[in-house]
Protein backbone atom coordinates (compact mmCIF):
# COMPACT_ATOMS: atom_id res chain seq x y z
CA UNK A 1 0.00 0.00 0.00
CA UNK A 2 1.35 3.61 -0.80
CA UNK A 3 0.28 6.41 0.59
CA UNK A 4 1.47 10.90 0.34
CA UNK A 5 3.13 12.31 2.95
CA UNK A 6 0.59 14.37 6.02
CA UNK A 7 2.59 17.36 5.44
CA UNK A 8 1.25 18.15 1.82
CA UNK A 9 -2.22 17.05 2.83
CA UNK A 10 -1.69 19.90 5.78
CA UNK A 11 -0.81 22.53 3.28
CA UNK A 12 2.69 22.79 5.10
CA UNK A 13 5.22 23.91 2.76
CA UNK A 14 8.32 22.28 4.63
CA UNK A 15 8.39 18.64 6.86
CA UNK A 16 9.62 18.60 9.99
CA UNK A 17 12.27 16.32 10.01
CA UNK A 18 14.51 14.35 12.67
CA UNK A 19 18.08 12.99 11.52
CA UNK A 20 19.55 9.82 13.02
CA UNK A 21 22.76 9.38 12.61
CA UNK A 22 25.14 6.75 12.96
CA UNK A 23 28.66 8.70 13.40
CA UNK A 24 30.31 5.79 14.88
CA UNK A 25 30.16 4.97 10.44
CA UNK A 26 33.41 7.19 9.40
CA UNK A 27 31.55 8.24 5.90
CA UNK A 28 29.14 9.61 8.32
CA UNK A 29 30.91 12.00 10.36
CA UNK A 30 32.67 13.05 7.01
CA UNK A 31 29.56 13.78 5.25
CA UNK A 32 27.48 14.65 8.39
CA UNK A 33 27.89 18.89 7.69
CA UNK A 34 27.21 18.54 3.70
CA UNK A 35 24.02 16.46 4.78
CA UNK A 36 22.49 18.98 6.70
CA UNK A 37 23.47 21.84 5.02
CA UNK A 38 20.46 19.96 2.22
CA UNK A 39 18.16 18.62 4.13
CA UNK A 40 17.86 22.32 6.05
CA UNK A 41 17.03 24.11 2.40
CA UNK A 42 13.56 22.20 2.00
CA UNK A 43 12.69 21.10 6.02
CA UNK A 44 12.49 21.91 9.29
CA UNK A 45 15.22 20.15 11.35
CA UNK A 46 13.32 19.00 14.94
CA UNK A 47 16.41 17.38 15.79
CA UNK A 48 20.01 15.84 14.91
CA UNK A 49 20.02 11.92 16.42
CA UNK A 50 23.63 10.92 16.93
CA UNK A 51 23.54 9.03 20.59
CA UNK A 52 19.76 7.01 20.09
CA UNK A 53 18.77 9.82 22.58
CA UNK A 54 15.71 10.93 20.45
CA UNK A 55 12.15 9.72 21.79
CA UNK A 56 10.05 9.20 19.16
CA UNK A 57 6.79 8.59 21.86
CA UNK A 58 4.56 11.97 21.14
CA UNK A 59 7.14 13.38 19.06
CA UNK A 60 5.92 15.77 16.09
CA UNK A 61 7.79 14.74 13.28
CA UNK A 62 7.02 14.48 9.81
CA UNK A 63 9.68 12.23 8.62
CA UNK A 64 13.10 10.56 9.68
CA UNK A 65 15.90 10.58 7.58
CA UNK A 66 18.21 7.99 8.60
CA UNK A 67 22.27 8.10 7.93
CA UNK A 68 24.07 4.86 7.77
CA UNK A 69 23.40 1.52 6.13
CA UNK A 70 20.40 -1.53 6.24
CA UNK A 71 21.51 -1.90 10.09
CA UNK A 72 20.64 2.03 11.40
CA UNK A 73 17.05 1.75 9.47
CA UNK A 74 16.62 -1.47 11.36
CA UNK A 75 17.34 0.20 14.43
CA UNK A 76 15.18 3.60 13.55
CA UNK A 77 12.20 0.72 12.93
CA UNK A 78 12.96 -0.96 16.64
CA UNK A 79 13.30 2.51 18.41
CA UNK A 80 9.82 3.76 16.45
CA UNK A 81 8.11 0.92 18.00
CA UNK A 82 4.36 1.85 17.51
CA UNK A 83 4.60 4.94 16.24
CA UNK A 84 6.03 4.16 12.94
CA UNK A 85 6.89 7.62 10.99
CA UNK A 86 7.86 7.31 7.16
CA UNK A 87 12.20 7.00 6.57
CA UNK A 88 14.10 8.07 3.89
CA UNK A 89 17.98 6.30 4.12
CA UNK A 90 20.87 7.34 3.33
CA UNK A 91 23.47 4.80 2.73
CA UNK A 92 26.66 5.70 4.24
CA UNK A 93 27.09 2.37 4.92
CA UNK A 94 28.19 -1.09 2.92
CA UNK A 95 25.21 -2.90 1.23
CA UNK A 96 22.36 -0.63 1.35
CA UNK A 97 18.93 -2.35 0.45
CA UNK A 98 16.86 -0.35 2.41
CA UNK A 99 19.18 2.70 2.28
CA UNK A 100 19.32 3.10 -1.21
CA UNK A 101 20.52 6.90 -1.49
CA UNK A 102 23.83 8.23 -1.71
CA UNK A 103 25.15 12.10 -0.83
CA UNK A 104 24.46 13.08 -4.55
CA UNK A 105 21.35 11.05 -5.05
CA UNK A 106 19.71 12.70 -1.75
CA UNK A 107 20.73 16.39 -3.04
CA UNK A 108 18.95 15.46 -6.24
CA UNK A 109 15.90 14.32 -4.83
CA UNK A 110 15.28 16.31 -1.24
CA UNK A 111 13.63 18.79 -2.68
CA UNK A 112 11.45 16.46 -4.52
CA UNK A 113 11.10 14.47 -1.55
CA UNK A 114 9.87 17.42 0.60
CA UNK A 115 7.26 18.97 -2.24
CA UNK A 116 5.43 15.28 -1.39
CA UNK A 117 6.12 14.06 -5.25
CA UNK A 118 7.31 10.62 -3.93
CA UNK A 119 4.84 8.35 -2.24
CA UNK A 120 5.75 6.62 0.77
CA UNK A 121 5.22 2.95 0.93
CA UNK A 122 4.58 1.07 3.41
CA UNK A 123 5.59 -2.26 4.41
CA UNK A 124 4.37 -5.57 6.97
CA UNK A 125 6.17 -6.05 10.14
CA UNK A 126 5.61 -8.77 12.72
CA UNK A 127 4.72 -8.35 16.23
CA UNK A 128 7.43 -11.37 18.31
CA UNK A 129 6.13 -12.85 21.24
CA UNK A 130 7.72 -14.60 24.21
CA UNK A 131 5.79 -17.59 25.93
CA UNK A 132 7.55 -19.50 28.61
CA UNK A 133 6.54 -22.97 29.13
CA UNK A 134 5.01 -23.15 32.63
CA UNK A 135 2.17 -20.84 31.52
CA UNK A 136 -0.95 -22.32 31.84
CA UNK A 137 -3.30 -22.31 29.07
CA UNK A 138 -5.88 -20.59 31.14
CA UNK A 139 -3.17 -17.71 31.11
CA UNK A 140 -2.64 -17.05 27.48
CA UNK A 141 -3.42 -13.74 27.61
CA UNK A 142 -1.44 -12.16 30.20
CA UNK A 143 1.64 -14.66 29.35
CA UNK A 144 3.15 -12.55 26.52
CA UNK A 145 6.14 -10.79 28.74
CA UNK A 146 8.29 -9.84 25.80
CA UNK A 147 7.25 -7.86 22.60
CA UNK A 148 9.41 -6.31 19.57
CA UNK A 149 8.67 -5.37 16.42
CA UNK A 150 10.60 -6.67 13.90
CA UNK A 151 11.31 -5.57 10.31
CA UNK A 152 13.72 -8.29 8.37
CA UNK A 153 13.08 -11.06 10.53
CA UNK A 154 12.33 -13.33 13.55
CA UNK A 155 14.51 -16.62 14.00
CA UNK A 156 15.49 -19.24 16.22
CA UNK A 157 19.23 -19.91 16.41
CA UNK A 158 20.95 -22.15 18.20
CA UNK A 159 24.01 -21.69 20.15
CA UNK A 160 27.10 -23.71 21.75
CA UNK A 161 27.34 -26.66 21.75
CA UNK A 162 25.32 -25.87 18.20
CA UNK A 163 23.64 -29.35 18.33
CA UNK A 164 20.81 -30.13 15.97
CA UNK A 165 17.44 -29.08 17.97
CA UNK A 166 13.52 -29.75 17.06
CA UNK A 167 11.67 -27.05 16.46
CA UNK A 168 7.03 -27.43 16.16
CA UNK A 169 5.85 -24.59 14.04
CA UNK A 170 2.29 -24.30 14.48
CA UNK A 171 -0.32 -22.09 12.16
CA UNK A 172 -3.55 -21.01 13.53
CA UNK A 173 -2.50 -23.62 16.27
CA UNK A 174 -2.30 -26.40 13.83
CA UNK A 175 1.06 -28.09 13.55
CA UNK A 176 2.68 -27.45 10.26
CA UNK A 177 5.64 -29.54 11.14
CA UNK A 178 8.24 -30.68 13.28
CA UNK A 179 11.78 -29.56 11.80
CA UNK A 180 15.01 -30.95 12.97
CA UNK A 181 17.28 -27.79 12.12
CA UNK A 182 19.84 -25.54 13.17
CA UNK A 183 17.18 -22.85 13.08
CA UNK A 184 14.08 -21.40 12.02
CA UNK A 185 13.54 -18.38 10.13
CA UNK A 186 10.01 -15.92 9.68
CA UNK A 187 10.60 -13.42 7.33
CA UNK A 188 9.00 -10.34 5.97
CA UNK A 189 9.29 -9.56 2.72
CA UNK A 190 11.69 -6.37 3.52
CA UNK A 191 13.83 -9.13 5.46
CA UNK A 192 13.36 -11.60 2.43
CA UNK A 193 16.74 -11.18 1.40
CA UNK A 194 18.87 -11.43 4.44
CA UNK A 195 18.93 -14.05 6.57
CA UNK A 196 16.64 -15.79 4.67
CA UNK A 197 18.43 -15.60 1.22
CA UNK A 198 21.85 -16.81 2.46
CA UNK A 199 19.60 -19.68 4.52
CA UNK A 200 18.45 -20.36 0.69
CA UNK A 201 14.96 -19.37 0.56
CA UNK A 202 13.51 -16.96 -2.13
CA UNK A 203 13.10 -13.26 -2.58
CA UNK A 204 9.82 -11.42 -2.29
CA UNK A 205 8.51 -8.11 -3.66
CA UNK A 206 8.68 -5.58 -0.73
CA UNK A 207 5.38 -5.01 -0.93
CA UNK A 208 4.19 -8.12 -0.54
CA UNK A 209 1.52 -9.29 2.72
CA UNK A 210 3.30 -12.44 3.10
CA UNK A 211 5.96 -14.27 5.15
CA UNK A 212 9.00 -16.70 4.19
CA UNK A 213 9.20 -19.75 6.69
CA UNK A 214 12.83 -20.91 6.06
CA UNK A 215 14.64 -23.61 7.84
CA UNK A 216 18.03 -23.48 8.41
CA UNK A 217 20.01 -26.66 7.71
CA UNK A 218 17.09 -29.13 8.20
CA UNK A 219 18.20 -33.00 8.80
CA UNK A 220 15.22 -33.55 6.20
CA UNK A 221 16.03 -32.67 2.76
CA UNK A 222 12.40 -32.72 1.59
CA UNK A 223 11.73 -29.43 4.20
CA UNK A 224 11.79 -26.87 1.98
CA UNK A 225 11.55 -22.90 2.52
CA UNK A 226 7.19 -21.78 2.50
CA UNK A 227 5.42 -18.84 1.37
CA UNK A 228 2.26 -17.99 3.68
CA UNK A 229 0.36 -15.08 4.01
CA UNK A 230 1.04 -12.63 6.83
CA UNK A 231 -2.68 -12.48 8.27
CA UNK A 232 -1.49 -15.62 10.34
CA UNK A 233 -0.30 -16.78 13.86
CA UNK A 234 2.66 -18.85 13.59
CA UNK A 235 4.00 -20.17 16.86
CA UNK A 236 7.64 -21.74 17.32
CA UNK A 237 7.95 -24.50 20.11
CA UNK A 238 11.79 -25.53 21.15
CA UNK A 239 11.12 -29.46 21.96
CA UNK A 240 14.59 -30.04 22.14
CA UNK A 241 17.45 -27.59 22.02
CA UNK A 242 19.88 -26.19 24.87
CA UNK A 243 20.88 -23.23 26.52
CA UNK A 244 21.92 -21.24 24.15
CA UNK A 245 18.95 -21.42 22.45
CA UNK A 246 17.69 -18.14 21.66
CA UNK A 247 14.67 -15.67 19.79
CA UNK A 248 16.90 -13.34 17.62
CA UNK A 249 15.06 -10.21 16.32
CA UNK A 250 16.73 -8.29 13.48
CA UNK A 251 19.57 -9.60 14.56
CA UNK A 252 19.43 -9.34 17.78
CA UNK A 253 19.01 -11.20 20.68
CA UNK A 254 15.35 -10.84 22.17
CA UNK A 255 15.77 -14.03 24.82
CA UNK A 256 17.20 -17.01 25.40
CA UNK A 257 14.25 -20.05 24.99
CA UNK A 258 14.30 -23.35 27.18
CA UNK A 259 12.58 -26.63 25.93
CA UNK A 260 8.82 -26.25 25.81
CA UNK A 261 8.92 -22.33 25.48
CA UNK A 262 7.27 -20.73 22.03
CA UNK A 263 8.07 -17.77 20.07
CA UNK A 264 4.83 -16.44 18.76
CA UNK A 265 5.02 -13.98 15.76
CA UNK A 266 1.68 -12.54 14.15
CA UNK A 267 1.49 -9.53 11.45
CA UNK A 268 1.74 -6.15 13.55
CA UNK A 269 -0.55 -3.73 14.01
CA UNK A 270 1.73 -0.89 12.08
CA UNK A 271 3.45 -1.19 9.16
CA UNK A 272 7.23 0.13 8.38
CA UNK A 273 6.79 3.14 6.02
CA UNK A 274 9.53 4.23 3.44
CA UNK A 275 9.66 6.43 0.93
CA UNK A 276 10.17 5.50 -3.00
CA UNK A 277 12.34 7.70 -4.85
CA UNK A 278 11.82 7.52 -8.90
CA UNK A 279 14.47 5.77 -10.50
CA UNK A 280 14.48 3.08 -7.71
CA UNK A 281 13.33 -0.06 -8.29
CA UNK A 282 13.45 -3.46 -6.37
CA UNK A 283 14.46 -5.05 -9.76
CA UNK A 284 17.30 -2.68 -10.20
CA UNK A 285 18.63 -3.25 -6.42
CA UNK A 286 18.86 -6.43 -7.12
CA UNK A 287 21.17 -6.11 -9.81
CA UNK A 288 23.32 -3.59 -8.16
CA UNK A 289 23.69 -4.80 -4.91
CA UNK A 290 23.01 -8.95 -5.55
CA UNK A 291 25.74 -8.58 -8.64
CA UNK A 292 22.24 -9.81 -11.46
CA UNK A 293 24.07 -7.60 -14.28
CA UNK A 294 24.50 -10.50 -16.51
CA UNK A 295 26.36 -10.88 -19.14
CA UNK A 296 23.97 -10.99 -22.58
CA UNK A 297 24.93 -11.71 -25.97
CA UNK A 298 22.86 -9.34 -27.27
CA UNK A 299 23.01 -5.10 -26.06
CA UNK A 300 18.91 -4.32 -25.22
CA UNK A 301 17.75 -1.47 -26.56
CA UNK A 302 14.99 -1.52 -24.00
CA UNK A 303 15.94 1.31 -21.57
CA UNK A 304 16.96 -0.05 -18.43
CA UNK A 305 15.29 1.59 -14.58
Amino acid sequence: MSSYPTWVAEGRQQPRVVVLAAVNRPRVAAEMEQIEAILAESAEIVAVDRDESFDFDGADVDLVVVLGGDGSILSAARRMRFNQLPVLGVNLGRLGFLAALGTEELEQNWPLVCQGQCPVDEHVMLLCELRPAETQASQYSQSWQHQQLALNEAAILGGPPFSMMQIDLYVDDHLASSYPCDGLIVSTPVGSTAHNLSAGGPILHRRLEAVVISPISPHTLTMRPVVDHVDRVFEMFVRQGNPSVSAVIDGRVMGTLREGDCLRISKAPVSFKMIRVAGKNEYRTLREKLGWGGNPRKKSSRKQT
